[in-house]
């Protein structure tokens, strides 16, 4: 396993002890992409599987932080996460400030940008739109996860926020296999 994958596990599995995290999204629970493998250690009570409705699974996530989870929001492909730019942008993003301060949602916001090598998977599934969402988002970090040293940082970061900001972690599937 490559030094990126054994950092991504170890964040995952941090994450996994703490009592108020959930994970949710597609391929949490079941088999099916690059991020399922960094997941496996975590308790099955603390993953919800979500069939492929992005926006509700921001909504959801959103919801559920406002009622006191952690959420770790996984969306296993960045062009998916575009899905639910509504709710990510004049939801999450602008709740803090059209509610006064009174609510201050922090959502974990897990992506990934897809792996172009040995196989490239055609254009609709490895898109980097950091720059986009930073535009878009004025309370919302995105953060690209590059080096493999910093992943655990971030997503230690992204958990322990206590200023109502969320976090989007963008990886790069083709460092997964990387040493």
């Amino acid at each position: 396993m490559g030094k990126y994958k054994e950092e991504l596990v170890k964040a995952m599995n941090w994450l996994g002890s703490k009592s108020d995290i959930v994970f949710i999204g597609q391929a949490v629970v079941d088999k099916g992409t690059a991020i399922s493998d960094t997941l496996l250690n975590i308790p099955p009570e603390k993953k919800i599987e979500l069939p492929v409705t992005e926006a509700l699974q921001m909504g959801l996530s959103i919801g559920m932080t406002l009622n006191g989870s952690k959420v770790v929001s996984i969306y296993p492909r960045f062009d998916f996460l575009i899905l639910a730019t509504n709710e990510l942008v004049n939801h999450l993003n602008r709740l803090k400030k059209y509610s006064n301060n009174e609510y201050e949602p922090s959502v974990i916001i897990r992506t990934s940008i897809g792996s172009v090598k040995p196989l490239h998977p055609n254009f609709q599934h490895c898109n980097n739109y950091s720059d986009a969402f930073r535009l878009m988002c004025d309370n919302i970090d995105v953060i690209e996860l590059i080096e493999a040293e910093s992943i655990f940082p971030a997503y230690e970061n992204a958990y322990n926020r206590t200023d109502g900001r969320s976090t989007i972690l963008v990886e790069f599937a083709d460092f997964l296999n990387e040493t």
